[in-house]
């Protein structure tokens, strides 16, 4: 798999939804540029790259892992958490669940996360 980054970006969910609502009206472009995910805070952003999750990715990665169950028993974690931890980095679009054969299989979509934060929210949209 080549590298590839995601561009995240820190904002409030207030201004995250008032951006939202200008883009769907047409009144605001993001720019090829900007973040593509926006997390509320700093905080947020290292629990969902925390360190074990940053190494279940260099797993699924390199084991390419056919489903859940065979990724659960690779790194002995119970199936359960493992979805719920799956489910959530799909949400930031960090990784698909592809569905194949009734079973859904795990796919790393990016490798390296650039974080964008600035003390202007104002830095990535007109809110």
């Amino acid at each position: 798999m080549k590298h590839r980054s995601l561009k995240i970006g820190i904002m409030s969910l207030e201004d995250y939804q008032k951006r939202t609502i200008l883009i769907a009206k047409g009144e605001y472009k993001p720019k090829p540029s900007e973040p593509k995910v926006f997390f509320p805070s700093l905080k947020a952003v290292s629990q969902i790259l925390s360190e074990e999750n940053r190494h279940l990715l260099k797993v699924i990665r390199e084991t390419n892992p056919e489903s859940i169950m065979e990724l659960a028993r690779t790194t002995k974690r119970a199936q359960s958490n493992l979805s719920r931890t799956l489910k959530k980095l799909a949400s930031y679009g960090i990784i698909s669940l592809l569905e194949e054969n009734h079973k859904k299989k795990p796919v790393v979509k990016y490798t390296d996360f650039n974080v964008n934060c600035s003390i202007d929210q104002k830095a990535f949209a007109t809110v």
